[in-house]
């Protein structure tokens, strides 16, 4: 392998799917602002970070890049191997469009929460608490 691509493999292993930054963020803003939550419920579409069953509520936090936000860092688009990230990104934004959809069939409200919009914790909060209220 090459060191670029060692490199690239490398951080591609780090990529986790859970307990991200942004999705702590939230979970520990959330909790201070005295809301409990359950975590990841597989039995909801698109396992969502965090779940609120009296209020049939549940937020996600996405990553600007892995699911393409208008955001300067999640439009960028992938220089190498384009024929595989290019479908797997739209793929990534067609599923969260049907979890979705199936979450406000099983009469769920949703709240997407980009990694971007975590850096501003006061209208995150004002964010969080609007959606939850309602």
């Amino acid at each position: 392998m090459t060191e670029l691509t060692e490199y690239r493999s490398r951080i591609m292993r780090a990529v986790k799917g859970r307990d991200t930054g942004p999705e702590l963020v939230v979970r520990r803003l959330t909790h201070r602002m005295g809301y409990r939550f359950r975590l990841h419920r597989k039995d909801l579409p698109g396992k969502p970070d965090l779940v609120f069953p009296a209020r049939r509520k549940v937020i996600f936090v996405h990553g600007c890049f892995w699911h393409q936000h208008h955001c300067p860092h999640g439009a960028k688009s992938p220089k190498s191997n384009r024929g595989y990230w290019v479908p797997k990104l739209q793929r990534n934004k067609e599923r969260d469009v049907e979890q979705k959809i199936r979450l406000l069939k099983m009469d769920w409200s949703a709240l997407v929460i980009w990694e971007c919009e975590t850096k501003d914790e006061a209208a995150l909060r004002m964010r969080i608490r609007a959606f939850l209220e309602k």
